[in-house]
C-alpha cells in the first residue's frame, strides 16, 4: 500500500484561564485554541505487525513508547482491531515542550491516516481523549473555544492574524507547570469576543495565561524575556499554553517575518518564528 501524508499542525492558546482544580485532580480551563502554518509531517504505511517509528528530529523527541505518535498508531490498532500494524515517518519541525502542542497534533495526524489505512467504526475523538487534553482540537483545528480539561470544544469562525514566536533554549514540562498553580492563580473565563475583535483590528488583544505567574517564578528568564519583547515595541506578548513559547500579534505576515529574522540574529540562542493563524483539516 502507498504511503499516507498527514499534515500536524501546531497551536497557539490565544488566552488560557485556569478556572479552578477539578476532583480528578486536573483543572479547568478556558482557552481559544488556534492552529498555525507550522507543522510536523507524518508518512504512515500499513505493515504486517506492530507499530516502527522513525522520527527525523532532535535527538531528545522520543523515538519509542513515549511518543505519543507511536501510542496514538498502538491505541488505535488495538481499540480497531486491525489485523495489521503500521510503518511511520514522523518529521519534526515543532519543538516540543513549547506550548504549542507538538506531540499532540503528531497523535491527532497518526489517528487519522490511521483511520484511512484501516477504515473502522471507532470513534477518533474518544481515542483522541485518551492520548491527551489537546488531541480532540488537533484531530480538527481551526479555531475553537475550549472547556474543561481542554477537550470540551465550541468551534469558532476562521480568523485572519499574524505571529512573531519566540522560544529560549529551555523546555518547561507541562505537570511541573500545573502543578505549581496556586488558589490566587485561578481567574473568570476570557473574553473571547473581545480576544478576536482585538485580533481583527489590529489591537492588542485583553487575554491572559493564568500560568505565567507559576512558570516565571520557577523561570525567570522567561519573565526577562516577554519585557524584552515588550521592550521592542511588540504588544499583547503572551505565553502559549505552559511555555516556553512566547508569542505576540502583529498587524502582517511580512511584519512577523521582519521581527523572527531581526531577533533570531539578535539573540542567536532563540528559536524564532513568523507564523500566521491556519485553517482545520478539510
Amino acid at each position: 500500500m502507498d504511503w499516507v501524508n498527514e499534515t500536524a499542525l501546531a497551536k497557539l492558546n490565544l488566552g488560557l484561564a485556569v478556572r479552578g482544580r477539578r476532583a480528578d485532580g486536573y483543572h479547568e480551563i478556558h482557552t481559544i485554541f488556534a492552529t498555525i502554518d507550522l507543522a510536523d509531517e507524518l508518512e504512515l504505511r500499513a505493515s504486517d505487525e506492530g507499530v516502527w517509528l522513525e522520527v527525523q528530529g532532535p535527538e531528545d523527541v522520543p523515538r519509542g513508547l513515549e511518543n505519543l505518535a507511536w501510542r496514538a498508531a498502538s491505541l488505535y490498532l488495538q481499540e480497531s482491531g486491525a489485523g495489521g500494524g503500521v510503518e511511520i515517518r514522523l518529521k519534526k519541525d515543532i519543538p516540543a515542550s513549547a506550548g504549542l502542542g507538538g506531540g499532540s497534533a503528531d497523535a491527532a495526524a497518526v489517528l487519522r491516516g490511521m483511520a484511512k489505512l484501516y477504515p473502522s467504526g471507532v470513534d477518533l475523538t474518544a481515542l483522541a481523549r485518551r492520548l491527551g487534553a489537546d488531541v480532540p482540537f488537533l484531530l480538527r483545528g481551526g479555531l475553537a473555544e475550549g472547556r474543561g480539561v481542554g477537550d470540551e470544544l465550541a468551534f469558532l469562525e476562521p480568523a485572519e492574524a499574524h505571529f512573531v514566536l519566540v522560544k529560549p533554549l529551555f523546555a518547561v514540562p507541562t505537570a511541573g507547570a500545573y502543578g505549581a498553580l496556586e488558589e490566587r492563580d485561578f481567574g473568570p473565563d476570557l473574553d473571547v469576543a473581545g480576544i478576536l475583535r482585538a485580533l481583527r483590528q489590529g489591537e492588542a488583544p485583553p487575554w491572559r495565561n493564568d500560568l505565567e505567574r507559576p512558570v516565571f517564578f520557577a523561570y525567570p528568564p522567561l519573565a526577562d524575556l516577554k519585557k524584552l519583547l515588550q521592550g521592542y515595541g511588540l504588544g499583547g506578548v503572551l505565553m502559549s499554553g505552559s511555555g516556553s513559547t512566547l508569542f505576540a500579534p502583529v498587524e502582517s505576515r511580512e511584519k512577523a517575518e521582519q521581527y523572527a529574522d531581526a531577533l533570531g540574529r539578535r539573540y542567536p540562542g532563540f528559536w524564532t518564528r513568523a507564523v500566521s493563524l491556519a485553517g482545520g483539516i478539510a
